[in-house]
């Protein structure tokens, strides 16, 4: 079997493991522990594949230690966060959003409870999608990307069609999750490592999970909502962009063991 089929057949085992996340364990069995272990199937059948692809470990998707696991991860992780709440706490002021509840003294006690599972399911969840929608075509697809301009724009248009249940919420939608596609395939395309792309996903996911809990909010504007994100992600891309390009990322990188 040629490297081009086999790369396909693991793709389209990543993409079934992820979409039945959503589709079986959610929309179907309304099932957490369903939905969370078929996403987590994702992230650890992803190791055999890579190796099964000719990589060490994860590999395949870019996925290894150094500055993008050292400083793209944890950096990510806190800009995406501070942009989210950001982004809320503008929301907020323009009347996008209504608190529906005060800060409380509980409000504390009920993060460090949720934490730990917000920690778990946004980062796997978030490493599940950037793996499938950015690591995956950024190396293992065996694409010789010779723009990084290419590279994110076919990327960002991967990651919308991803969204095979939203896809029907229409344009601004589209355009919402293609500018969130652009930040995230940017800091893979500059870091050189998938680590710069889940920080900021992870981030993302993380600070909604959080706002969820110690300042939950109705959305009373759907459109100036998904503006509001549109335009963090694009400041947040601006800002990637502003880095200089790492050493990993100057590197072959359809290269295999």
């Amino acid at each position: 079997m040629t490297y081009r089929w086999r790369a396909l057949l693991a793709f389209v085992l990543l993409w079934l493991l992820y979409q039945g996340a959503e589709g079986v364990g959610a929309r179907w069995l309304h099932s957490f522990p369903v939905q969370a272990g078929l996403m987590l199937a994702c992230v650890v059948v992803a190791w055999p594949l890579s190796r099964w692809l000719g990589y060490r470990g994860y590999a395949a998707y870019a996925l290894a230690g150094g500055n993008g696991l050292r400083w793209w991860l944890p950096g990510g992780l806190l800009l995406a966060v501070l942009a989210k709440f950001g982004a809320a706490r503008l929301g907020l002021h323009m009347g996008v959003y209504t608190a529906d509840a005060l800060a409380t003294a509980g409000a504390f006690a009920a993060l460090l409870a949720a934490l730990p599972l917000l920690l778990l399911s946004t980062f796997v969840a978030s490493l599940a999608e950037d793996i499938l929608t950015r690591g995956f075509w950024y190396r293992a697809a065996g694409f010789r990307w010779r723009s990084g301009v290419a590279f994110v724009l076919v990327s960002s248009a991967i990651y919308v069609l991803n969204h095979i249940y939203r896809l029907g919420n229409g344009p601004q939608e589209w355009m919402m999750l293609f500018c969130f596609g652009l930040a995230y395939a940017a800091a893979l395309w500059r870091s050189g490592s998938l680590w710069g792309a889940v920080g900021l996903h992870w981030g993302w996911n993380l600070g909604n999970g959080l706002l969820a809990v110690v300042m939950p909010m109705s959305v009373t504007d759907g459109r100036a909502a998904a503006w509001l994100s549109i335009g963090a992600h694009l400041l947040i891309l601006l800002l990637v962009l502003a880095l200089p390009k790492s050493q990993a990322a100057s590197q072959v990188i359809h290269e295999r063991q």
